[in-house]
């Protein structure tokens, strides 16, 4: 059976947390109050338990990691989420992301490379009530049969953007997708004006695991 207690303690572990997101710039309400109401303790092992307040990644197994909440912050702010709009996250790993944005309100299919965390994932969320379609399989190929998406968000390190994610945005759609080599990527925003015309922003750098799969890291 499993115990979740999200207890006074965590809750002002949460604030504090909001406090050095808006501190680094973070300053979309909406964004704020969803990960004030995500438990993000809820993602960790115990040993790792008292760390997940702490705005820094931490190992999740399967050689991937829970992302820092600043990145997943950035990352969403990036997104500009409308309540009921399609997205399509890559790299579920851990589901905190996954949690992040389904309280802003999308609609959204997730899709993991690793097999365990695919499964793991996919049992977990439901329990706290994040209610999200899982999917196994090579997200960097997106997700042909459930597109077009009005949002794409990928949370791993990509040599290249994939063309495929761009084919599957509908037209004013935005993509945001760390890319660069394996140790250090560039946020990029790219938001697609037309078929042909691909509005292209970039922002800091990060670090994130790399993405496997065909249009990613083999």
């Amino acid at each position: 059976m499993l115990k979740l207690e999200d207890s006074y303690l965590h809750k002002g572990k949460r604030r504090e947390l909001i406090k050095t997101l808006r501190n680094k710039g973070i300053s979309n309400e909406a964004i704020l109050e969803a990960i004030n109401n995500v438990p993000r303790h809820f993602f960790f092992d115990s040993a790792l338990l008292s760390h997940a307040y702490e705005d820094k990644a931490f190992p999740i197994g399967e050689g991937q990691t829970i992302s820092q909440p600043y990145t997943v912050a950035f990352q969403s702010e990036l997104l500009n989420i409308a309540p009921g709009e399609k997205v399509l996250e890559i790299g579920t790993g851990s589901g905190y992301q996954a949690g992040i944005l389904y309280c802003l309100g999308a609609k959204l299919h997730t899709i993991e490379f690793n097999k365990v965390l695919y499964e793991r994932t996919k049992r977990f969320l439901p329990k706290i009530g994040v209610k999200v379609k899982h999917y196994h399989g090579d997200g960097s190929l997106g997700l042909a049969e459930q597109a077009p998406f009005d949002k794409i968000i990928v949370t791993a390190g990509a040599p290249v953007v994939p063309k495929a994610l761009l084919q599957q945005l509908n037209i004013g759609g935005v993509l945001v997708i760390p890319v660069g080599d394996r140790k250090k990527q560039q946020m990029l925003k790219l938001t697609k004006q037309t078929n042909k015309k691909i509005l292209k922003e970039t922002f800091d750098n990060f670090s994130f695991v790399p993405l496997l799969g065909d249009e990613g890291w083999e």
